[in-house]
């Protein structure tokens, strides 16, 4: 069988799945992986209308990929339109994960079925569809391409495993590839790939994730903790796994002997497991203390442990030193750019495949070092809260470092503005009668 056929027989394939779709999709739900109220999106039948005006559709994988370009649904909603945001994970912890700027909506994706992909496009009519990363989809793109709109990779990666798996069918991606109008990759090397595989107008314009503005702090609470904490030296282990808090809890013991007073703030990944950290703790002789028991009033303990993850930003924004955990446990790090962008010295351990790009920026400008285990992670924090002007001069590094990696949402923008602006004309001009 030849390549060249690939394309319409998994067409042929997807279509014979649809009539079973909404039976997996209700064993989906059975098991927690779907909503069961948002079913009917993933077969195409959206649950809002349409908005009147121009509409941009964003798609991305997860929350993760799309929010990591909440810049530039920022600035497509500045420009006039609506953004669209649609996931293919549907978890109830993916969608929390969602907070999308105004002029925004999001739906789940259908599956990639013909007619599901059909019904959507004809109930959305989207002035351009903007694919996250490497979301390349078959019938997505297939149908769209036959409503004449206009398709973008942005943020595109392809990384060289997923490079070498395409190349076993050349014909397949060539053919998707053919019907993109433009691909804005974050890496020269991606945009290579995708160029190899005939992608139009590749070039590489960075990472959008740099453009990110970090989390959020209630100014009330973050005043609060800063006032309590006061000039005790204070450090903060962020997004730790299971192994890395008894480090934390080690590397407190070891300091404190030369920083009496000193603060060590845990945000365990999994925060059910703060209550288990805060006995740990105890055993050492330690005193800790959940925040969800917190009483303002009385003095902080030794290890003060975070409710949940997503206070971060309250945390990064009262300690000028976080090791990020994810990184000594063989799981591939944990996002260092929102400490990096709040000014925070940055210490981690050596398994940070996942922000590869971003550690190896921090390392090599000074704004992050890397530890091994409990003795040389308490030996950096020692050095770092002796050492103040270290300390801020690793800081400004690492603010410095995101700064120069950042403007890849300004650049895809103005990308995709001729795009936009040509297929808004179109749609203005067949609303009043003229032809395309």
């Amino acid at each position: 069988m030849t390549a060249s056929l690939l394309l319409p027989l998994y067409r042929a394939a997807s279509a014979c799945f649809g009539p079973v779709s909404p039976l997996f999709l209700r064993w989906r739900a059975n098991v927690g992986r779907e909503p069961r109220a948002r079913i009917g999106e993933r077969l195409g039948r959206p649950s809002l209308g349409r908005p009147e005006g121009g509409l941009a559709w964003l798609h991305g994988a997860s929350a993760a990929e799309v929010m990591a370009l909440a810049p530039l649904v920022e600035r497509l909603g500045s420009a006039g339109l609506t953004v669209l945001a649609t996931t293919r994970s549907a978890t109830p912890a993916s969608l929390a994960m969602l907070r999308l700027p105004p002029r925004s909506l999001h739906q789940l994706a259908p599956l990639d079925v013909p007619k599901f992909m059909a019904r959507f496009l004809d109930h959305w009519r989207p002035d351009i569809v903007l694919l996250a990363e490497s979301e390349i989809w078959p019938n997505l793109i297939v149908e769209a391409r036959r409503r004449e709109t206009p398709l973008a990779l942005v943020n595109a990666k392809l990384s060289a495993r997923s490079f070498l798996l395409w190349r076993k069918a050349p014909g397949l991606i060539g053919a998707l590839m053919r019907c993109i109008d433009l691909c804005l990759a974050q890496t020269d090397a991606d945009a290579a790939r995708f160029e190899a595989f005939g992608a139009q107008r590749a070039q590489a314009v960075g990472n959008a994730i740099y453009d990110l503005a970090p989390p959020p702090a209630d100014a009330s609470a973050l005043a609060r903790l800063a006032a309590r904490i006061g000039a005790r030296p204070a450090w903060v282990a962020a997004a730790t796994y299971p192994g890395e808090e008894e480090i934390a809890l080690e590397v407190h013991r070891r300091v404190a002997r030369h920083f009496p007073g000193l603060l060590t703030i845990i945000a365990p990944r999994r925060a059910k497991r703060g209550f288990d950290l805060a006995l740990r703790a105890a055993k050492l002789g330690l005193t800790a203390r959940h925040r969800a028991g917190d009483r303002e009033t009385e003095p902080l303990p030794d290890i003060y442990i975070a409710a949940t993850i997503g206070e971060a930003g309250l945390f990064y924004r009262a300690a000028g030193v976080v090791f990020l955990g994810k990184s000594l446990c063989r799981e591939g790090g944990e996002n260092p750019i929102p400490p990096a962008k709040l000014g925070c010295a940055i210490l981690h351990g050596p398994d940070v495949g996942d922000f590869e790009e971003a550690y190896a920026a921090l390392d090599a400008a000074g704004g992050a070092a890397t530890v091994f285990d409990a003795e040389s992670l308490a030996s950096e924090l020692a050095l770092l809260l002796f050492d103040a002007g270290e300390q801020r001069a690793m800081a400004r590094a690492a603010a410095d470092a995101m700064e120069r990696l950042s403007g890849a949402s300004n650049k895809i923008m103005q990308a995709i503005e001729p795009y936009i602006a040509q297929a808004m004309v179109s749609r203005d001009s067949v609303a009043i009668g003229i032809p395309k």
